[in-house]
């Protein structure tokens, strides 16, 4: 399919094109006199405003220090000493079971001995 010349840019080398944005019609009276704004949009025939629609989230893949893919409840295993401040220290080899993942840099909240830790993944293997 050929490209409208309004939908592409003179360029030195040629024309480009560029996507062209589109906004969508009023729900309230269907014209395409839209404003676009940060948030919503806002039809400035009629005056209607509506939420613009998010963009799904994308499914966080949380990997071990070996590229596994780890996943809610997996069991874990550290795999290096980790200092947790002033004279304690995680033990490489100490286990985890039922780990949950989470947002952030430590991705990983587990417990392991009864005590609570967040973890970043690239300490860790799956065990």
């Amino acid at each position: 399919m050929g490209h409208q010349a309004a939908d592409c840019v003179s360029r030195p080398r040629g024309l480009r094109c560029l996507p062209i944005m589109t906004k969508p019609a009023c729900p309230a009276c269907t014209l395409d006199d839209v404003l676009e704004h940060s948030d919503h949009w806002e039809c400035s025939t009629c005056g209607h405003e509506w939420p613009k629609e998010e963009a799904p989230e994308v499914a966080r893949v949380v990997k071990d220090a070996n590229g596994n893919v780890l996943a809610e409840g997996d069991s874990i295993t550290v795999i290096k000493d980790l200092k947790l401040g002033g004279s304690q220290v995680l033990k490489a080899g100490s286990k985890a079971k039922n780990i949950r993942l989470v947002a952030g840099d430590h991705e990983i909240d587990c417990k392991i001995d009864g005590t609570a830790f967040m973890l970043k993944a690239c300490f860790v293997k799956k065990a």
